[in-house]
């Protein structure tokens, strides 16, 4: 199998291999120490020996004894060594899948949204901490810290290596979905540096969802996101120039978009749709279903894609989902209405100084003829974004204006 190949591999492998550890010896930050140990042993092996008939059992293994290694060596732990340091061979590896469990424990409700994200990257989808680091324009020691203190966050509040049940599952389930949405909204549009997008962190957002939705597939809010990231990430190639300029959605190249992506997506959302519930990423999911759906900008079923945010800011009420609502409500009932839409967000001090809403009103004004205007909300949404590929455009359809 070639190094690629290994990669994806171990990918897949990492947080089935982490969830039998932690479920056998109960220490999550010494047995994921183990595992990253494990699977940097088998970067180097096997691509040059060969991937072993049963590549989990292998890493089961090794991560094992590298943990009781470590154990061996801490006079404190000599009592837990005595119940738990038995030899480990791939055949005592058992074929349940904890996946689910790790994700829900990197979700932990007492850690920030930025630590759930950096520990499920690094636990669950298996990437080193210089990878996260990178994907998200931090030093390597800063991103370590952050996920050594998410690490010892989690021992400290004693939690247990088990599913929640009832309405703690349901409240935790929201956060893991949320911590998803966010990397592959990361991977979509990187809040900062000089690229438009982190193709790789949308992937991987797309393969942990995947990964959730084999084990619930029938939790309507679950297909519905993974329905949403792949509608959007269909549209990746025509997002940008050659140059790595933003190219808006109504501008895009359409026969560039990903059909196969797309019809799966569609596929998906029908699913989700067909439940006797309705969430947010469901709502979304369809929203992106109906620009999919439309062969030219001009051709898109603005009508319904309002109706759906009207139905989305009634279920979950949000200052983004408004400012994309008056974009939908612009195209219905033209620019004044959308203008006179936004300005019910001017109070709302989430929204103070977000680039969106400024070049939203900037180009709803440019539509009424209002260019001065434009030409200043152009220029102030441009100062405030860190994304330099938006920067770039925003400031060239000021330079259009001026």
């Amino acid at each position: 199998m070639t190094a690629p190949g290994v990669e994806d591999l171990l990918r897949e492998l990492t947080p089935q291999v982490l969830g039998v550890l932690v479920r056998r010896y109960g220490q999550f930050e010494g047995c994921e120490d183990a595992v990253q140990e494990a699977v940097l042993a088998a970067t180097v092996r096997w691509p040059a020996e060969g991937v072993p008939d049963n590549p989990r059992g292998w890493l089961v293994t090794v991560a094992s004894r590298r943990l009781i290694d470590e154990m061996r060596s801490d006079h404190a732990r000599r009592e837990r060594e005595a119940a738990t340091a038995h030899e480990v061979t791939p055949e005592d590896v058992p074929d349940t899948d904890d996946s689910l469990v790790l994700l829900f424990l990197c979700c932990h409700p007492t850690l920030t949204a930025a630590s759930q994200t950096a520990l499920t990257l690094r636990a669950v989808g298996g990437l080193t901490t210089a990878e996260i680091a990178r994907a998200f324009l931090v030093p390597e020691a800063t991103m370590a810290a952050r996920i050594s203190r998410a690490k010892q966050r989690i021992r400290s509040a004693g939690s247990s290596f088990r599913l929640p049940e009832g309405a703690e599952r349901e409240e935790r389930l929201r956060v893991v979905l949320q911590v998803l949405y966010l990397i592959f909204n990361e991977g979509y549009t990187a809040s900062s540096g000089g690229r438009l997008h982190r193709p790789d962190l949308a992937r991987e957002a797309i393969r942990l969802t995947r990964m959730v939705h084999s084990q619930l597939p029938e939790d309507g809010e679950v297909t519905g996101l993974l329905a949403l990231m792949l509608l959007t990430h269909a549209r990746r190639r025509a997002r940008t120039t050659l140059a790595g300029d933003l190219v808006p959605l109504d501008e895009q190249d359409r026969t560039t978009w990903d059909r196969e992506m797309i019809d799966e997506g569609t596929e998906l959302v029908k699913a989700s749709l067909a439940g006797p519930a309705l969430g947010p990423y469901q709502l979304q999911a369809a929203i992106a279903a109906t620009h999919a759906d439309a062969a030219t900008a001009e051709q898109t079923n603005w009508p319904q894609i309002h109706a759906l945010y009207l139905i989305l800011e009634r279920i979950a009420p949000n200052p983004v989902v408004t400012l994309n609502r008056a974009i939908a409500l612009a195209e219905t009932d033209g620019p004044t209405a959308g203008l006179a839409l936004l300005s019910t967000l001017d109070a709302d001090e989430r929204m103070a100084g977000f680039h969106r809403l400024l070049s939203v009103r900037a180009h709803l004004r440019e539509k009424i003829g209002d260019t001065v205007g434009a030409h200043q909300d152009y220029r102030r949404a441009a100062k405030a974004t860190a994304s330099l590929a938006e920067q770039r455009y925003l400031e060239s359809r000021a330079r259009r204006l001026r």
